[in-house]
């Protein structure tokens, strides 16, 4: 996520027509630079803050933003997103179009979910344990699926010699995000790759995965599952809190 020194504003769509119905734009503003956003009401957005400091302002609220935090506008027509002075912000901004049974299990939801700005620092979510993974490991859920239909996001944390077992799940795909300091090995069926920090890797859907930290190397990223349907969001019942 690297910004020219002449640019104000840096933006890249990654991943195209990886996920359906799902885009993942990078982005980095400077300090000196504003950026507005305007939404609609056929989309759901999330914002993924992992690098530089800022501000967000929404709704007549300002929300200090540091690194590793995530903030949902929701209900918002619009929010204001600047950089700290002399620093450079950079994020992830996620859209989901919404289907016509998303608009419907919406009105299931709780209202403050749907309607409040949600902001969190990831470090101050709810920590879950999971069998796949050892007892080592620092688990998060930085987005509980009742606030967007079908996503739900977390974040894996630990020291190696670790792993994330072997696992596969045809309900739902898959982003990772690595994040400061992540250094591991992905493996995805045959494939074997490299998974630095702040890069962004699409699981294939259905595919038997793993996530492997060597001893001394940092695991620390953020899973976004978006599932196919309600019903297998069942699978986060193998998250259990603490």
């Amino acid at each position: 996520m690297q910004l020219e020194s002449n640019q104000q504003e840096f933006k890249k769509t990654i991943l195209e027509n990886e996920i359906s119905g799902i885009k993942v734009e990078q982005v980095s503003i400077t300090g000196d630079k504003t950026k507005r956003e305007q939404f609609d009401e056929n989309h759901k957005f999330i914002y993924l803050f992992i690098k530089g400091n800022g501000i967000v302002v929404a709704q007549n609220s300002t929300y200090d933003i540091v690194p590793e935090t995530i903030l949902l506008p929701n209900a918002a027509e619009s929010l204001k997103i600047n950089a700290a002075r002399n620093d450079t912000l950079h994020f992830l901004k996620i859209s989901s179009l919404l289907t016509a049974q998303d608009l419907l299990d919406l009105k299931e939801f709780p209202q403050e979910n749907t309607q409040n700005i949600y902001y969190k620092k990831f470090v101050d979510t709810e920590a879950y344990t999971e069998p796949i993974k050892s007892p080592n490991t620092v688990s998060r859920t930085i987005l509980p699926n009742k606030y967007i239909p079908r996503i739900a996001m977390g974040t894996v944390e630990t020291i190696g010699p670790d792993k994330v077992g072997a696992h596969e799940h045809g309900m739902l795909e898959q982003l990772f995000l690595g994040l400061t300091d992540n250094h591991v090995i992905v493996y995805a069926d045959d494939a074997k790759v490299n998974f630095p920090e702040y890069s962004v890797l699409h699981i294939p859907l259905g595919s038997s995965h793993a996530v492997e930290a060597l001893s001394g190397k940092k695991m620390y990223y953020v899973w976004m599952d978006f599932f196919r349907d309600k019903k297998g969001e069942e699978w986060l019942k193998t998250h259990k809190k603490k």
